[in-house]
């Protein structure tokens, strides 16, 4: 059982966030803390400027939305979202807030992760707790 859990949710299609989540409601305490957080990447400088000017502040406001509904499902859960590159945030928030399980759901690895990496690897390989992979 744990009593800080971070669960990183991913917006991406082909991903499915009830896994970690169902997950994250049976290894927890009763009185665990349970963040759900989303890394929001920057947005290329040459894409930007055909988004309306209004449209980030949507975007976040959508998000944080979707973060609020999904904790609403958990006991003690709450949604974050962040700036950054997705790994990165992802570990430098876990070190600065020291959670004692980080549950991240992965895909089926194809071609493009085998050269680039996955976010899921990148937290397996560097988080200094407990990582459980959902797949």
């Amino acid at each position: 059982m744990y009593s800080h859990i971070l669960v990183p949710i991913s917006f991406d299609p082909d991903r499915d966030v009830s896994g970690p989540l169902k997950l994250a409601g049976l290894l927890a305490t009763p009185e665990a803390q349970i963040t759900l957080l989303h890394v929001v990447e920057q947005v290329p400088a040459y894409a930007i400027s055909y988004m309306p000017v209004d449209y980030l502040e949507a975007a976040r406001k959508a998000l944080q939305a979707e973060l609020d509904g999904l904790a609403k499902t958990l006991p003690n859960a709450s949604g974050l979202l962040i700036d950054g590159h997705s790994g990165r945030a992802i570990l430098d928030w876990a070190e600065n807030n020291s959670p004692d399980l980080i549950i991240i759901a992965s895909h089926r690895p194809g071609m493009q992760d085998l050269l680039l990496g996955s976010t899921a690897t990148q937290v397996v390989r560097h988080a200094a707790c407990a990582v459980h992979v959902v797949r």
